[in-house]
C-alpha cells in the first residue's frame, strides 16, 4: 500500500473516533511511518486498539500535558491520561528547546499512554543534530528473572545519534509484544527462544507465549535487571507511576505510565562526534556485509517500502475500512 493511502485510511479512522483534525494528522503520521519502517506492531496494526480506548473513555483525547515542575534544563509533565504519540510529540521537543538552551534538556511525563514505537521521538530529538534519548515504564508483562509470575514490564528503550541513520530501539523482552503478535499472526517461528509456554518448556513458537506462557526477559537476568531500573528510575524522574502502581490503577495496557526524554547537544562534549560515530560503525562492519549497526535495518527497509509499497496485514485493513463506514 503506497504511503499516503495507508495514512489516509488511518487518519480517516482516528477522525472518526473524534479526534481534532490536527491530532488525526499527526498520529496517522506516526502509526504509518512505523509499518513504513517495518514496526507494523506499533503502526496499522495497533491503531483498531486505540480506537477501543477512545471509545471506552480509557483515553481522553481532549487532554493536554500539564506542567508540573520546571528546574532550569529539566520539566515535569502531567500526561492526564492524554493521547500518548501526542504527548510523547510534546515532551521530545520541549526537551530539544531546553538542550538549544542549556546544552542539555530533560523531560518528563506522569500520566500519559502507550506512545507506540520509542525510536519515534528520539529521531524527532537527534534530527536536529541532537543526541535523543527515551525511555517508558509499562505494565507487568514479563517475569522478573527467577520468577514465575508476570511482575514487571519490558520497559523499552531507545537511543539516536545525531544526524545519522543511528537507531536503537528495544523492549527488555527478549521479543517485544508487538513482535510476538506480528510473528504469531504470520504462522511464522521465532529466530530464538522467546520464553515460555504454558508448561513450563522453552519455545520458539509466539503463540505458546502469548497464550498462557512467559516472555524471556533479554539477556535473562540482565533485561530482567535492566527493566526494573529504567522503571524506577522513570517513576522518580516523573513524580509517577512505577509498574506495579500502573497494574493496580488496572486502566488497560500502558495507561497511566512514566516516560522520559532526554536530548544532548554534542557540541558542547566534541568537536569531532560525526568522525567518532563513522568510524565506529566502519570498524564495526568492516570485513562482513552481514553485521549490522542499530537502524541499519529500519533504513533499508524504509527505502524498501517507499519503492515497493508498505506490507499491510489485509485483516487490520477490513477492520479499519469496517470501522470507517460504519460496519462494525
Amino acid at each position: 500500500m503506497k504511503f499516503d493511502e495507508l495514512k489516509k485510511l488511518i487518519k480517516d479512522a482516528l477522525l472518526k473516533a473524534g479526534l481534532s483534525e490536527e491530532d488525526a494528522e499527526l498520529l496517522a503520521q506516526v502509526h504509518t511511518e512505523s509499518s513504513r519502517d517495518g514496526v507494523y506492531s506499533h503502526g496499522l496494526n495497533r491503531v483498531g486498539k486505540f480506537i477501543e480506548l477512545v471509545e471506552d473513555g480509557t483515553i481522553d483525547i481532549k487532554a493536554e500535558p500539564t506542567l508540573i515542575k520546571s528546574m532550569a534544563m529539566v520539566e515535569q509533565y502531567d500526561g492526564n491520561f492524554g493521547i500518548g504519540v501526542k504527548n510523547a510529540i510534546f515532551a521530545s521537543n520541549r526537551a530539544k528547546s531546553l538542550a538549544k538552551e542549556y546544552g542539555l534538556g530533560l523531560v518528563s511525563l506522569r500520566n500519559t499512554t502507550h506512545w507506540q514505537r520509542a525510536s519515534t521521538y528520539t529521531m524527532n530529538i537527534s534530527k536536529e543534530n541532537l543526541i535523543g534519548i527515551a525511555w517508558s515504564n509499562t505494565d507487568s508483562n514479563m517475569p522478573a528473572w527467577g520468577s514465575d509470575k508476570v511482575n514487571i514490564g519490558n520497559n523499552p528503550l531507545s537511543i539516536a545519534l545525531p544526524d545519522n541513520d543511528f537507531v536503537l530501539d528495544m523492549a527488555m523482552s527478549q521479543y517485544s509484544f508487538g513482535k510476538l503478535q506480528v510473528t504469531a499472526s504470520a504462522g511464522e517461528e521465532l529466530a530464538y527462544i522467546g520464553g515460555l509456554d504454558k508448561d513450563g518448556n522453552e519455545s520458539k513458537n509466539p503463540k505458546d507465549i502469548i497464550n498462557g506462557g512467559l516472555a524471556y526477559p533479554m539477556g535473562y537476568w540482565k533485561g530482567s535487571g535492566l527493566a526494573i531500573a529504567l522503571d524506577m528510575l522513570a517513576a522518580m524522574l516523573a513524580d509517577g507511576n512505577t509498574t506495579y502502581d500502573v497494574n493496580k490503577l488496572d486502566k488497560g495496557m500502558c495507561i497511566g505510565i512514566s516516560q522520559v526524554f532526554i536530548a544532548i547537544d554534542p557540541n558542547n562534549f566534541t568537536d569531532d562526534f560525526e568522525k567518532k560515530m563513522s568510524d565506529t560503525i566502519a570498524y564495526i562492519k568492516k570485513g562482513s556485509d552481514s553485521t549490522s549497526y542499530p537502524g541499519e535495518r529500519m533504513i533499508i527497509k524504509r527505502k524498501e517500502s517507499l519503492e515497493k509499497g508498505i506490507e499491510v496485514d489485509e485483516e487490520y485493513v477490513k477492520k479499519l475500512k469496517d470501522y470507517i463506514y460504519g460496519e462494525k
